[in-house]
């Protein structure tokens, strides 16, 4: 009996004109004990198109709260959040469930992989959940994981791939569908140092419409990695930087490796300056100092 798809209506009407990313006054509270903790606090983002960029900020500093939000996993307490022109806000959980899996690939510290599925069977598990055709996934999980260095690889279990290979299947599941959209938090944050570069150079070249064949349009995609390192940002064009669930500026980077202290220089740059005012504005008068 041939497999049933799902109805393609997670592919809402947009035109290329719209930003891949509109982030828009999003604030997100969440309650910790009796506590009220702000995680973001009006945050502005525009992302209009292809490429690789960063959000850098240390621990605590609202990252992954905006990742949350910017893959649909979230909604904001206030403001508006808007993936490719559409505002995730006026979607039902069944669209948003359906948009997710088909426009946004999402690539996690942790592989989440399932240690039973080969490489080929984590790739196309979406698919299958979906409903898809299976030749037709196979066709692109080979596709994807030859692309991503791992041909020959595909009938191995988790168990028997490293760290890096692991998260290339990761990736690959990620690209599955095609999304326009890739969203990375922390993807190295389990590998050693060189399977990181190698794999902050293929998200590179991803971005650029280099490494995976038939993803995309040849403009090449637009990929968001959260970091707080900035060996990580030097391979991205342009880096946000968040402090107190607050975006303090981004700066553009030559996209070169060798150019992270370039990078740190100019992130600590921000971050001094916002810390100084700050310290400032709470010293300054009708700012009462506890």
């Amino acid at each position: 009996m041939p497999a049933h798809s799902e109805p393609n209506n997670s592919h809402p009407s947009h035109t290329l004109h719209d930003p891949v990313i509109r982030v828009v006054g999003a604030h997100k509270h969440y309650r910790l004990g009796d506590r009220d903790v702000r995680a973001l606090a009006g945050i502005d983002l525009t992302i209009q198109g292809p490429g690789f960029y960063a959000i850098m900020g240390a621990s605590g500093s609202g990252k992954s709260t905006l990742l949350h939000l910017l893959s649909a996993l979230d909604k904001p307490d206030q403001g508006e959040v808007r993936i490719s022109g559409q505002n995730l806000a006026t979607m039902s959980e069944k669209d948003l469930t359906l948009f997710r899996r088909r426009r946004i690939g999402i690539v996690f510290q942790q592989f989440n992989l399932i240690p039973t599925l080969t490489a080929a069977e984590n790739v196309e598990l979406p698919g299958m959940l979906a409903g898809d055709d299976p030749a037709t996934l196979r066709a692109r999980s080979t596709e994807l994981l030859a692309a991503l260095g791992l041909n020959g690889r595909s009938a191995h279990r988790p168990d028997a791939l490293s760290g890096g290979e692991q998260q290339r299947v990761a990736i690959a599941r990620a690209l599955l569908f095609k999304p326009r959209l890739l969203l990375a938090d922390e993807p190295t944050g389990n590998l050693d140092s060189a399977s990181s570069k190698r794999l902050w150079a293929l998200l590179a070249q991803i971005a650029q419409g280099q490494a995976v064949a038939g993803n995309g349009d040849s403009e090449g995609m637009t990929i968001v990695m959260v970091t707080h390192e900035p060996a990580a940002a030097a391979y991205c064009k342009r880096v946000f930087v968040l402090m107190d669930g607050m975006m303090r500026g981004h700066f553009d980077t030559p996209g070169d490796p060798e150019a992270v202290g370039i990078v740190a220089s100019q992130y600590q740059h921000l971050v001094s300056a916002h810390a100084h005012n700050g310290h400032a504005a709470a010293h300054s008068p009708g700012h009462p100092v506890a």
